[in-house]
């Protein structure tokens, strides 16, 4: 499996997994600072590899009325703040073609939403622009049709990619984890994440939004992790109950440390394994 580096670490090939973690959408300055250096520091003490993540538009929310963030240049400017104050590296998702450019020069990972992930032509723009490239697998594909999609990316030059798990649809406002899925995303080459908090999500489940059963993430979490994935990507908030975006399936910032621990340990032991 290729490795690809972000800032310091590398990622894949049976390195120890990276938390990719943060609030599903930049709600205000001042409480993304403080959510990416709480962050910072429980991953330091646990000497896990972090990069914090946040939308500043969240371009397909359920309703018209849906908080979207920030938008582009105040939202760019905040994760640029956090990049350069905090000292980590930053990823967030783009969904229009303008933006592209500019947001490669900040974020240190440019993410392809599940929606536009088979779109082509933007897909290879992000590539020929962004340092590293993650791809939300559709909720509408199988895991082998992702081959099709990385083989857009490299055909760039640009072979620093990472694919990420999102659950597949399954009936009406519903979401599975098949983690047959995993293994089979990791056979095309690349590493792999898994999101753990979109993976509970029960999209339009609430009718004029989208619900989750955030209960549901440390196990999915644990197994995620005894496969053997090199990312686990979660939206974490201090209070979800009042996050403006996806609280139903964000974990709680709180509950975060002793999940790691375990996540840790079980990591150790399953990449251990590989190697011997």
């Amino acid at each position: 499996m290729k490795k690809i580096r972000i800032g310091k670490a590398a990622m894949g090939g049976g390195e120890p997994f990276v938390l990719i973690a943060g609030p599903c959408v930049i709600e205000d300055e001042g409480r993304t600072m403080e959510i990416a250096r709480q962050l910072k520091k429980m991953t330091d003490e646990l000497g896990i590899f972090f990069i914090f993540k946040a939308s500043y538009d969240k371009a397909n929310r359920t309703s018209l009325d849906a908080y979207r963030g920030p938008g582009f240049g105040k939202g760019l400017e905040i994760l640029k703040k956090v990049k350069e104050r905090i000292g980590i590296p930053v990823l967030s998702d783009v969904h229009r073609f303008e933006e592209i450019g500019e947001a490669a020069a900040v974020l240190d990972v440019v993410q392809v939403p599940a929606f536009l992930c088979r779109q082509t032509d933007f897909i290879i723009e992000v590539a020929r622009k962004a340092k590293v490239v993650n791809v939300k697998k559709g909720q509408f594909l199988a895991p082998w049709d992702m081959s099709h999609i990385i083989r857009k990316v490299v055909s760039t030059g640009n072979d620093n990619l990472l694919i990420t798990e999102r659950g597949t649809t399954f009936g009406y406002n519903n979401l599975v984890s098949d983690f047959r899925s995993l293994s089979i995303l990791r056979s095309l080459g690349y590493p792999v994440a898994y999101d753990a908090t979109h993976s509970v999500q029960l999209p339009g489940g609430a009718g004029d939004a989208s619900g989750g059963e955030r209960e549901m993430v440390p196990g999915l979490s644990r197994a995620a992790v005894a496969v053997g994935v090199d990312a686990l990507f979660m939206e974490v908030h201090p209070r979800p109950e009042e996050a403006l975006c996806d609280g139903p399936n964000s974990l709680e910032l709180g509950a975060l440390p002793e999940l790691l621990r375990v996540l840790k340990a079980i990591d150790g032991i399953v990449k251990g394994g590989m190697k011997a």
